[in-house]
């Protein structure tokens, strides 16, 4: 008779068929197979097995297998079989998705919502909002570590596919997707840690250093890193922007993160508490006669909330000097800058081939820039920048370009600062190599000052791996040949030290930073969009008006189709242009000499959260009691025989009395559920003491352990 409290997935096959038989033998009580069932219950189990082997009545003879086609005894029957076995798993499956779906829902509407923090959107609440959704589907109880890898993955799918759309216009779907795909590999690694370290005091805390420390590795691997898609970069129009300025992009992220975690865990804990409270006196034990009901304790909010206020405040602190900043209170002196942006012929990957006719657009367009000079129109510049490959003839190798952009300075009577590529010396004629150059032309002795691009993009700038990659995409063969160079950040132009990080490189921490520590009082950030569209413009602007608030410099952004831009140091936009369109910017700007504490001391914020990050991690392993115990002899007390219980096979007494059998294995690291699991209702309380059989094991007056480790649930 099959065991009726067992579950339908959980019986042993055939139980069906014995139940049956058992029910039709309880409505005929007096037909003779159901009196030899209960006279000989040996007979029935021989008959049973009889029929477990019986030939069925379908299945071809050996004798008559050469008559038959061969489709009879595979393909039709083969795909019944394959469905009908399909079919039958499909409630289990939907069984299993159903609990799930809540999570599932909420891990993809955050990463939507982390998506729509960023240009061109630019909801920077959404994030604090979308932090809150992943905090509470990564505290469930339901949630093992690798259900919440997986949960931060989907989390991170919804954020970059609508992120990195821009991509595919260049290359096509595929590469966006796998490089969409290989960014939410990072927001799931936190899922991973996440679920690992939340069961200690203070989660919100450690849940924001370990997104910090994934944001940090996602901008270093692999090849160099792709820190598009950072927490920091969705607030550029956001209250909390002033944090920059204290501790770099790392510092910003982790207070997001921080203030949606800990909306989260006050949340949870208020509704703990309501709910605790709603089930009256039995929530903390039974109350005797004459004895007043124990109070509900008040919900654990001080922890979540005091690092919610601290983020305000101190946002509040920094707002008044970084807007002082920027309105310009500081007596610095001035210097008018000029940034052309002279247009393409057309957009796409087929921009190298439109060389001269970009160099030709941005002659124009400053020539068109001196007229109105002259004309009283617009004031005389003291430099002018011209974007990222705006000259991508060499004009040392190409003297007709160099003649061109030699009458476009003396035009405007001021030195320009030119994009070009130039070829590197000394390579072979079959494997020539190129740097991404920023050259400072002079109206009279001509060029001065360069910069060479140090951080090199990607399947843009290079192929890295090609031996695999060639393989992978017809597009990898349109990659340049660029390599990175060696350069202080700074060149100096009409007398003014300035900062360039050209394009990608704004992206990186250590660009600009290098370049203000090296003397620059000016940002400069020549960019080639040409082979992008406005989305992708606008995001690139976001960085740079992050790195203004970051270093306190006014940043001049320069594109080739836009957006160009004017960023003061409180990093609100002065002036910009339209996308693919000719113009010029000629404004006043102000030098600023003072280094903020993100400029001095980012670096070390940014390891100190990675640090922190590595010990919450070992913490959480440790009080989950995943480590492995060291077994101990001679601590233990023997008994008369000197025999140990466990050595000779008996199984050992938990605290509670019952024996723990052998056949069932520990949780291994914790990566599934133990029988035991709370319910999905809500999440262990921020302060709640280590699982049984983790953390700390019990130590007896005579040194020994007592009790069993479990695997933590």
């Amino acid at each position: 008779m099959a065991d009726e409290s067992l579950p339908d997935e959980r019986r042993p096959a055939g139980d069906d068929e014995v139940d049956q038989a058992d029910e039709g033998a309880a409505t005929e009580p007096g037909s003779d197979e159901a009196k030899s069932d209960h006279d000989d219950p040996e007979a029935a189990k021989e008959e049973a097995k009889a029929e477990e082997v019986k030939e069925p009545a379908d299945a071809p003879h050996p004798d008559d297998h050469g008559d038959r086609p061969a489709s009879s005894t595979g393909g039709p029957g083969l795909t019944r079989r394959l469905g009908a076995a399909a079919g039958s798993r499909l409630p289990a499956a939907r069984a299993a998705l159903r609990p799930r779906l809540p999570r599932l829902a909420l891990a993809v509407a955050g990463g939507l919502l982390m998506y729509a923090s960023f240009p061109p959107l630019n909801w920077w609440w959404a994030a604090v909002v979308a932090a809150a959704l992943l905090a509470w589907v990564l505290t469930r109880p339901a949630t093992t570590p690798a259900g919440g890898m997986g949960y931060g993955f989907l989390f991170g799918l919804a954020l970059y596919v609508p992120l990195l759309p821009w991509i595919s216009s260049l290359v096509g779907a595929m590469p966006w997707l796998a490089l969409a795909t290989t960014c939410a590999l990072f927001p799931g690694l936190f899922g991973l840690f996440a679920v690992v370290v939340r069961r200690l005091p203070g989660w919100p805390i450690w849940f924001a250093v370990l997104w910090a420390a994934q944001e940090w590795l996602k901008s270093a691997v692999p090849f160099g890193g792709f820190p598009w898609g950072s927490v920091a970069f969705g607030q550029a129009q956001g209250p909390l922007l002033p944090l920059v300025q204290l501790g770099g992009v790392a510092l910003l992220s982790f207070a997001v993160m921080l203030v949606g975690f800990s909306v989260t865990a006050i949340e949870l804990e208020v509704v703990k508490w309501w709910k605790a409270g709603s089930r009256g006196p039995s929530v903390t034990g039974a109350v005797g006669v004459g004895q007043a009901p124990e109070a509900t304790p008040p919900p654990a909010v001080v922890l979540p909330g005091v690092s919610i206020c601290l983020v305000l405040l101190a946002a509040i602190i920094v707002w008044p000097q970084v807007r002082h900043a920027g309105m310009g209170s500081g007596g610095e002196p001035t210097v008018t800058v000029a940034a052309v942006q002279g247009n393409v012929p057309r957009l796409g990957l087929d921009f190298n081939a439109q060389r001269r006719a970009v160099l030709d657009n941005h002659v124009r367009e400053t020539l068109r820039l001196a007229e109105d000079v002259r004309a009283g129109a617009a004031p005389q510049p003291q430099f002018v920048i011209w974007p990222e490959d705006s000259s991508d003839v060499d004009p040392f190798a190409n003297t007709d370009a160099g003649q061109q952009i030699a009458e476009a300075a003396a035009a405007i009577g001021a030195p320009i600062l030119i994009g070009t590529v130039l070829e590197v010396p000394g390579r072979p004629q079959s494997a020539p190599e190129y740097t991404n150059t920023v050259i400072v032309w002079n109206p009279v002795t001509g060029p001065a000052d360069r910069h060479d691009k140090e951080i090199v993009q990607p399947f843009g700038e290079y192929l890295p791996m090609p031996w695999l990659f060639r393989h992978l995409s017809g597009y990898a063969d349109r990659a340049g040949h660029l390599v990175p160079g060696a350069s202080s950040g700074v060149v100096h132009i009409a007398g003014v030290p300035v900062g360039v990080s050209t394009c990608w490189e704004v992206a990186f921490d250590r660009a600009p930073r290098k370049a203000v520590l090296n003397g620059a009082q000016l940002l400069a950030v020549p960019s080639n969009n040409a082979t992008f569209n406005k989305t992708m413009s606008a995001q690139q602007l976001a960085f740079a008006q992050v790195r203004a608030v970051e270093h306190d410099r006014y940043v001049v952004v320069a594109g080739t189709t836009g957006i160009s831009a004017v960023i003061a140091p409180d990093g609100v936009e002065l002036v910009r242009t339209d996308f693919f369109r000719p113009a010029y910017l000629d404004l006043q700007v102000r030098l600023k000499t003072r280094l903020t504490p993100a400029t001095r001391w980012a670096p070390v914020v940014q390891w100190f959260l990675v640090g922190v990050a590595g010990a919450v991690i070992l913490a959480g392993i440790r009080h989950n009691g995943w480590f492995p115990r060291p077994v101990r002899l001679g601590l233990r007390r023997r008994g008369e025989s000197g025999e140990d219980p466990e050595a000779a096979g008996e199984p050992r007494a938990d605290e509670d009395g019952t024996e723990a059998p052998h056949d069932i294995a520990p949780d291994e690291f914790g990566l599934e559920e133990m029988p035991a699991s709370p319910p999905d209702d809500g999440p262990e309380p921020m302060n709640d003491p280590p699982p049984d059989g983790g953390g700390r094991p019990d130590i007896g007056q005579d040194g020994q352990q007592d009790g069993q480790h479990r695997g933590a649930t």
